[in-house]
């Protein structure tokens, strides 16, 4: 693929992340509104996070036995439209229990989407300047937080919080009919998949020990972030005493400050090594996690430049992480690798938003507690990190399982 096909590719790719990231993301600053509106507690809220993650592990699981027979196009677009359908179903949902089970539905497909957007990155960007392209597609955090957050707080709060999950599913549409006309189609990988049966494929992903240090990996990376962001909104307002209002400006000048951070983070990475600038990053985030879960109430700026700081940290982490992992299993069995560990992810972001909301609990004045013991709990896992990482080798360049590109549609 020549470089202008490759950024069109990075910007679709980069849309339906916007799209998933932002449906998981924009569920954590409403806990006060469900709070007002439905009358859910912690433990309750976190149920309707962890239905998400945990309906897109048991997904991942499951497609990890066929994605590596299928064209990565056909497979992206049949996942990114049942994500829709799920999306527009929480729109829907008139009840916590209905919300529930909708959510499920929308993280069953959307967690499976996020491993074919990175199989795809994978397979055709390669390793020099596979953590640019991961900078740039996972920069769709940032745009999630400076544009979509903010404005689907202001819309949840202007008329329901329903608004926002039919604009994300109205979204979907037109990247849809991008994936159809512009997104080539990837065979190479099928190459290796004729004739052997699903279950032999998913097992031999499982068998192999560096696969298996990646899955560790991959549940450490995301129970350090999930477990502090989960509560994070319901801890700036009653205890930090930011308002609702307010609220929005966390996720806006964090997600402007890390559209920036991550896209050269990434370049970074390319030059001075990922395992080394994962390493400094992680490192850097035991500062903003001890401040942010032990900060009493203080000014808005404050708050704000504790949080920013959590945001560059914890994302900074993500680039290099996830350009070792692609690195770390050939193309022929990418897809089902990333398949299950996308399943590992998911059911670690489901676990470490149970635990979040088991350690934490509602004082009289509906003040959050025990959430210093959070901050240890993520500090814990960001160290653990920084020890796994250096067990990830690289898988040998497969050039046979180049991927075989056929021309737009």
């Amino acid at each position: 693929m020549n470089s202008k096909s490759e950024q069109l590719l990075l910007l679709i790719l980069g849309a339906i992340q916007f799209c998933t990231t932002l449906d998981f993301v924009i569920i954590l600053p409403l806990g006060p509104q469900f709070r007002d509106v439905m009358g859910v507690n912690p433990a309750q809220f976190s149920a309707i996070v962890s239905a998400y993650a945990i309906a897109a592990g048991v997904a991942g699981l499951a497609a990890g036995f066929f994605l590596d027979l299928l064209d990565r196009k056909s497979a992206l677009l049949v996942l990114f439209c049942g994500f829709g359908v799920g999306t527009l179903l929480c729109a829907l949902a008139p009840t916590y229990a209905m919300l529930v089970a909708a959510r499920a539905v929308a993280g069953a497909f959307g967690g499976v989407t996020g491993a074919i957007v990175l199989s795809i990155v994978g397979d055709v960007i390669p390793e020099e300047h596979r953590g640019e392209a991961m900078g740039l597609v996972m920069s769709s955090f940032s745009v999630a937080s400076i544009v979509g957050v903010p404005l689907g707080l202001w819309l949840a709060a202007q008329f329901s919080w329903h608004v926002p999950f039919f604009i994300i599913a109205g979204v979907c549409v037109p990247i849809l009919l991008a994936v159809g006309l512009r997104v080539p189609s990837l065979r190479g990988h099928l190459r290796h998949g004729r004739g052997q049966h699903p279950a032999a494929r998913l097992w031999a992903v499982l068998i192999e020990p560096n696969h298996q240090m990646a899955f560790v990996f991959t549940a450490a990376l995301t129970f350090a972030g999930i477990t502090i962001f989960t509560n994070l909104a319901n801890y700036m307002v009653s205890n930090v005493g930011l308002s609702q209002k307010q609220l929005p400006l966390i996720y806006l000048t964090g997600g402007i400050c890390t559209v920036f951070s991550m896209n050269w983070i990434g370049r970074w990475a390319d030059r001075a090594g990922k395992l080394r600038v994962f390493t400094l990053m992680s490192m850097s985030a035991a500062v903003p996690i001890i401040a942010l879960t032990n900060l009493p109430r203080v000014p808005l700026p404050v708050a704000l430049a504790c949080s920013t700081l959590l945001m560059i940290c914890m994302s900074g982490r993500f680039v290099p992480a996830m350009a070792m992992l692609t690195g770390a299993v050939e193309s022929r069995f990418r897809g089902g690798f990333m398949s299950v560990n996308s399943a590992v992810q998911q059911f670690a972001c489901g676990l470490a938003a149970w635990a979040s909301g088991a350690i934490v609990g509602q004082g009289p004045k509906q003040e959050i507690t025990h959430f210093p013991l959070v901050g240890i709990a993520s500090l814990c896992c960001v160290f653990s990190c920084i020890w796994l990482a250096r067990f990830l080798k690289p898988a040998a360049r497969d050039l046979a399982g180049a991927p075989v590109v056929a021309a737009p549609v």
